[in-house]
């Protein structure tokens, strides 16, 4: 009789489900692909997989505690490959008419030089809306210029908007090496200079704009405008997939408990291994691993309280979305108006970069942006 009652019991036990089953990605398969999620959208999917994304993606070659030269020879590296794919992503679109564009050259605060690209519709009648927009790529690598970045801004401006894009200092790639807070210095300073020129470029007002390190920026700008006395000069921030957290190089467990997106889509699109990376180039000793100013999911209510209408957009299976959704919940503990936005089957910064492949989904964000920028 007693025989019997151990194979049951580990019939029964084998037979039970899994803990992680049913939920969603790599929480409840750690070997889940990007290419085999039902939450992705398919189009996603085909346009990423001729650039070898649709997986899981690899991890690189070193860490966070590599010597510097070599953060810096990687960051560099990954700069170049990711430039390559926002262009292939492009291809094939015509230019938009109707525009201006103009180049502007403003002093920076460390003696350097700050371009910025400016772009409005050639018939606007009279005073429109601003945006100051400031690109992605971690605070670390990518550019303006770059051509995910520029047709962006053409975009938004062929709405009715003026938009200025600002080429800040990065903490590595061509623009750089210029760690924390060298950008951030940069994102103040054309601030400032859009905000003391706004009848020169025909403006009412200004609106703070980003995605992934460009929305840590934005949100940084604001916070130190807050701090330094000038929060007046922004009118709304809309901040698209925020990476401000600096949570990536957390153990698996940490990062389940306090942002679980961190694994349920890590891999997709970009990594933990590889945000972790640059975060170790943005904040090489990391030492401002709680300071809001270089990670805002740090910032307190109090920090928050006061600040101009938000915007804060996630995107479903990005690594990043719960950063984003939990500053969203916190500044409407702090009595921000603020309005959160996810949208849904798209990897990190995919409402950007998906022109040609999602078109729908690309005249979505652009009309959101002009829609939060017109109505301040």
């Amino acid at each position: 009789m007693t025989t019997t009652s151990e194979p049951a019991t580990a019939a029964a036990a084998s037979s039970a489900p899994s803990p992680t089953a049913g939920l969603p990605g790599r929480l409840g398969d750690p070997t889940m692909q990007l290419r085999d999620d039902p939450r992705c959208d398919p189009r996603m999917v085909a346009a990423l997989a001729p650039f070898g994304l649709d997986g899981a993606g690899a991890p690189p070659p070193l860490d966070g505690s590599a010597p510097r030269e070599a953060l810096l020879e990687f960051c560099g590296a990954a700069e170049a490959g990711f430039e390559a794919v926002f262009a292939g992503l492009m291809a094939g679109l015509p230019e938009l008419e109707g525009l201006t564009r103009t180049t502007r050259t403003i002093d920076g605060p460390d003696g350097n030089e700050i371009t910025l690209y400016v772009v409005r519709p050639a018939d606007a009648d009279g005073p429109i809306p601003g945006v100051l927009h400031v690109h992605g790529g971690g605070m670390v690598i990518l550019a303006a210029a770059g051509a995910a970045y520029a047709r962006f801004r053409d975009e938004v401006a062929a709405t009715g908007v003026c938009v200025v894009g600002v080429e800040y200092r990065n903490g590595a790639g061509v623009l750089g090496p210029h760690p924390f807070p060298a950008g951030l210095e940069d994102c103040t300073a054309a601030l400032k200079w859009v905000h003391a020129h706004k009848e020169e470029l025909g403006i009412t007002t200004i609106t703070v704009a980003g995605e992934s390190g460009g929305a840590n920026l934005s949100l940084a700008t604001t916070l130190k405008a807050k701090r330094d006395g000038h929060l007046a000069m922004i009118d709304g921030v809309y901040a698209m997939v925020p990476y401000i957290s600096g949570a990536y190089g957390w153990s698996e467990e940490d990062r389940r408990r306090e942002l679980p997106s961190l694994v349920e889509n890590d891999g997709y699109f970009i990594g933990c291994a590889i945000t972790d990376v640059m975060v170790s180039v943005y904040d090489p000793d990391r030492s401002h691993s709680r300071d809001p100013l270089c990670w805002p999911y740090w910032a307190s209510v109090e920090d928050l309280a006061g600040l101009p209408p938000h915007v804060i957009s996630v995107n479903e299976v990005d690594p990043l979305r719960d950063e984003g959704l939990a500053y969203y919940r916190r500044l409407l503990a702090a009595g921000v108006d603020a309005t959160g936005r996810t949208v849904l089957g798209v990897c990190h910064g995919g409402d950007l970069m998906f022109r040609v492949a999602m078109p729908d989904m690309y005249a979505a964000t652009v009309a959101d942006v002009s829609r939060f920028a017109t109505t301040r």
